[in-house]
Order: C-alpha cells, then structure tokens, then sequence
C-alpha cells in the first residue's frame, strides 16, 4: 500500500492560525521595516550633504534614485535565486549585504562614492522583499493572505516614519553618519532571528534530499496539531504549474494582466517615491519649519500604515479589483487637494498628505497583495519580483522627473496638478485588470488541477 499524500494547502486551510505563522508575519515585517527605514534615510540626509558638500540641485535626483537603481536590480536579477537557494536563505544573505553597504556610506567622502554605495545597498535590498512576501505567503491561509501581505508592507511603511523621527533625533546631534551607522546595525543583528526562527520555504525543501520527511518535520513545527502519519507523501500549491521563469509569466491566462500589474505597480511607485523624495525638499523651500517638514512626511507612510488592515479586509471580503480601483480614484483627487493647500493653513496640508499618503502608500502594499494573490505559488516570487522591479522604474523616474520640473522652476503645486493624473491612470488598470480576470473564486478555480 502506497504512503499517503496529503495537500498541504489544505492543512494550513483547516488549521487555526497560530503564533508560529504569527512569527512568521512578524520576521518579515521587521526586514521591510528596515527596508523602508534604509530606503528613507537617504531623503533626509540629502538636504544635508546638500549643504556640506555644496551640491547643485541637479544632482540630488541622482542620489534618491540611485539605491531606487539597486532595488531594481536585486528585485529582476538577484530574487529569481531564491528558487535555486530558499526564501529564508535569500532573507538572510540579503540582509547581511545591504546592511554592510549602508555601513560603508558612513565612510563616504563625495557624491560618486554615496552614489555608488547606494546603488549596491539598493541591490540588497531589492532580493530580500519578493522573498518575504512569498514565503508569508506559503504559509499563509487563503483567507487572510491578503491581509498578512499588507501587514508585513506595513512594516517598510514604519520604516519611512521611524526614519524620519531618528533623523530629527540623530542628524542635529551626532551628523548624518549616524542615521547611516544606525541602518547597518539594525540588520545585523535581525540577521540570527532570521536564520534560527523562520521556516524554510516548503517548495524549496520540496526539491531536496528526503523532502516528504523534511516537510513533514517543518508542517508539524508549524501546526503540531496536524494529523500528518509518518511515510506522507506532500503535495504543494500549484506544484504542477510551470517552473518560476519570467517567459511563463506570460503563458496562459497572467499575460495580459501580468502587463497591466507592472504599468500600476510603475506608476504607484513613481508617485510614491516621489511623494517621499521631494516632499522634504519642496517643504524646506516653502521655508516650513523643520518639525512640520518631518511629519508631514512622515504623514503619507503613516497613512499607508493605518490603511493596512481596512484595505487587507476589503481586498478579501469585497474583492481586490474594487477596492483598488476605488482607492486609485480617490488618491487622484486627494492629490489635487493636496495642490491646492500649500497657501493653506498646515492642517489643512496635513489632511490632504494623509489622505493622500491613504491611497498612495496604501496602494503600493495593496498592489503587492494583488500581485500576491493573482499569481500561482510556483510564479509568486518571479511575478511579485519582476513586478517591484519594473515598479522600481517608476520609483526611479519618478524623483528624476520631478527633479526636472523643479529644477525647471515648477511650484509644489503645479507638480501636485501634474502628478494626480497617473494615480487616475493606475486605477483604469485595476478596474481592467479585473475584468480580464474574473472573480475571484473564478480565479481559486482556475487553480485547481483538473
């Protein structure tokens, strides 16, 4: 009599989440916190270097974008290895890298070598986050997967707000080397957590020596109540679907929408690190105070990071397609509100940031669950990878443009006019999006072997 097989999907299905899935959220929420806080650092100390080392506007595109360059990079090139080498490994390798390059930026001199320094952090960066949203995806049930995507984004989106209140903190008192020493030590010492208490992707173990058994060990880690006999054979979610190659993105039915997720993740990113980038800078030059500069920058991650759980509930109960669409819509018209609310009174300023921080900061974690959901495990760390990577083309474009408009002497508010119409443009993407791909029980269906 055969040994036998069980779905292991179905397992996490019928069991009650637990702390150990908890700890799960909470590891890679805590790497894209430092994600977040690294990436966010640079925005303050720019301002400063920009004064010290006496640089022209022109460059300081340049500087934002440079780590942005990296991310893309470790998001396209270095990720897809996590299918030869493990999600977790991919986590800790990853972290360990960006954190010695952040430590080096300290010992910068200029802006060729700060440049340069960014751009390989950036590279470390960009591996480490498809593997986080893959592996909490892996052992998260269908009907929270959502809402656990967007738990741990919230953990960059903190990143961006802790980063701004340390700069207040560390830049007057101790230089803007501090802020960068403070971002290398951080990652080192998550890096043992990493590797001692997260689990080890179940489709890697699958293509290892004994992997049934070493499944078995990890499942009943996992969820010890499970009722898993010795000599089980394991099968795993979409184990049968095609291997995690960037070409099979586009077989079958993830072509299309597979295009229109990279326009929208494209241009969330674009405004969202536009939005993080200059706000700084162009609030400096309306001569705000510098208290009011940090939380009102600090207001648009903030904001993303309160819109986690609605925007995760909503995503699971009414569907992905219709809220986002709905939030794109809105953030649109926030962000002429915003424009037309620099003459105004702060709070007044500070509403129309945070409700445009909602939508914007909101909808680059809730685009990342979609991205989540809508592809099949076997393409979920190719798929959200490629998509962040080709994000990060706006992420980059989108200071660089924005530098060429300021730099061409446009106002905060005729760049706030401007900048609202792509928010309206990513929502026309969803809204299609989810008409070429269905409900989304039709889209579970699709995934159930015949």
């Amino acid at each position: 009599m055969g040994s036998p097989s069980i779905d292991v999907a179905d397992i996490i299905e019928r069991q009650r989440i637990n702390g150990r899935q908890y700890l799960i959220v909470l590891l890679c929420a805590l790497l894209m916190f430092l994600d977040g806080f690294d990436t966010q650092a640079v925005s303050y100390i720019v301002p400063v270097l920009a004064k010290t080392w006496h640089l022209p506007r022109e460059i300081l595109g340049s500087i934002f974008s440079a780590a942005l360059v990296g991310l893309m990079v470790g998001y396209l090139a270095i990720s897809p290895l996590s299918g030869r080498f493990g999600h977790k490994r991919m986590m800790v390798f990853s972290t360990v890298f960006f954190a010695i390059f952040t430590l080096l930026t300290v010992f910068a001199t200029n802006v060729t070598e700060l440049i340069g320094l960014r751009f390989l952090t950036g590279i470390g960066l960009g591996a480490a986050a498809p593997s986080a949203v893959a592996l909490t995806c892996e052992f998260a049930p269908k009907r929270v997967r959502s809402t656990f995507v967007l738990l741990v984004y919230c953990g960059f989106s903190l990143g961006f707000v802790v980063a701004g209140f340390t700069s207040g903190v560390l830049l007057p008192a101790f230089g803007w080397q501090s802020l960068m020493l403070a971002g290398a030590v951080a990652p080192l010492s998550l890096t043992l957590p990493l590797a001692f208490m997260l689990p080890e992707s179940l489709a890697f173990l699958k293509k290892r020596p004994q992997a049934d058994e070493r499944i078995r060990e990890l499942v009943l880690k996992v969820f010890p109540s499970a009722p898993i006999p010795p000599g089980s054979g394991f099968i795993l979610e979409d184990e049968g679907q095609s291997r995690a190659s960037v070409a099979a993105l586009f077989r079958g039915r993830t072509s299309v929408g597979t295009l229109l997720l990279w326009g929208v993740f494209f241009l969330n990113l674009a405004e969202f690190y536009f939005l993080q980038s200059w706000l700084p800078t162009m609030l400096t030059g309306l001569n705000y105070p510098a208290a009011t500069v940090v939380w009102v920058t600090a207001l648009p991650t903030i904001a993303g990071v309160i819109s986690a759980l609605p925007l995760g509930l909503a995503m699971d109960r009414v569907g992905p397609y219709v809220t986002l669409t709905a939030m794109y819509a809105a953030g649109c018209l926030f962000m002429f509100m915003v424009a037309s609310t620099f003459a105004a009174p702060v709070w007044l300023l500070m509403i129309a940031v945070f409700c445009a921080g909602f939508c914007i900061s909101g909808g680059q974690k809730s685009v990342i669950a979609l991205a989540a959901i809508y592809y099949p495990s076997s393409l979920r760390s190719t798929g959200v990878g490629w998509a962040l990577g080709i994000g990060r083309l706006g992420g980059i474009a989108g200071p660089l443009i924005v530098g060429v408009m300021y730099s061409a002497h446009w106002t905060p508010a005729e760049v706030f006019r401007v900048a609202a119409l792509p928010v309206l443009v990513a929502g026309c993407a969803v809204f299609l999006m989810g008409r070429l791909s269905g409900s989304p029980h039709e889209m579970e269906a699709r995934r159930v072997p015949g």
